[in-house]
């Protein structure tokens, strides 16, 4: 069942299932992952001896098999978007409503998409926290003030002349 899970997991990118199950082939699907991170021949012969490697149907022919495997996706496409990742490959999802039959509670365990680049605040900025955002907000703006600060700083000492009472002029 876990194999089985953990091919439809790779193959589709995302599954619905029972939250017992998603939380068993979750640490799984990582190992395998993190495997298939290294892109070795050992690494294939390892994933092929625990997940045995099956074909992938064509969505559009389903009588027809498709070239690529289970493994050879895992190896060409998903490995290679988690190169950067320490982990965390999959996330859990809770659905609203119940299996029908003995209402087991449903999940969607899906494969996290890998950011392009760590330094992409475009795309950091959507999955932070309200409070993070607020506080970047408030650095960018302390930044973009500290210029005209400067400024104002280097003009007062000629308005501080100009802004003395007429009585402090007087008794000069």
């Amino acid at each position: 069942m876990r194999r089985n899970l953990a091919a439809s997991l790779i193959e589709h990118g995302t599954i619905r299932t029972t939250v017992a199950k998603a939380k068993e082939v979750r640490p799984f699907v990582e190992k395998l992952i993190t495997t298939a991170r290294k892109g070795t021949l050992h690494a294939r012969r390892q994933i092929i001896a625990l997940l045995q490697d099956r074909a992938m149907a064509d969505k559009d022919n389903p009588e027809e098999l498709a070239e690529q495997t289970v493994v050879a996706k895992l190896f060409d496409e998903i490995a290679p978007q988690y190169v950067d990742r320490p982990g965390g490959y999959t996330r859990i999802i809770h659905l609203p409503e119940r299996r029908i039959g003995d209402a087991g509670k449903q999940v969607l365990l899906q494969l996290v998409e890998a950011s392009s680049g760590a330094g992409s605040s475009e795309q950091a900025e959507g999955t932070r926290s309200a409070r993070r955002r607020r506080a970047a907000r408030r650095a960018e703006a302390a930044r973009a003030a500290e210029p005209e600060q400067a400024e104002e700083a280097q003009a007062e000492p000629a308005g501080d002349e100009a802004d003395e009472s007429p009585d402090d002029q007087v008794q000069q």
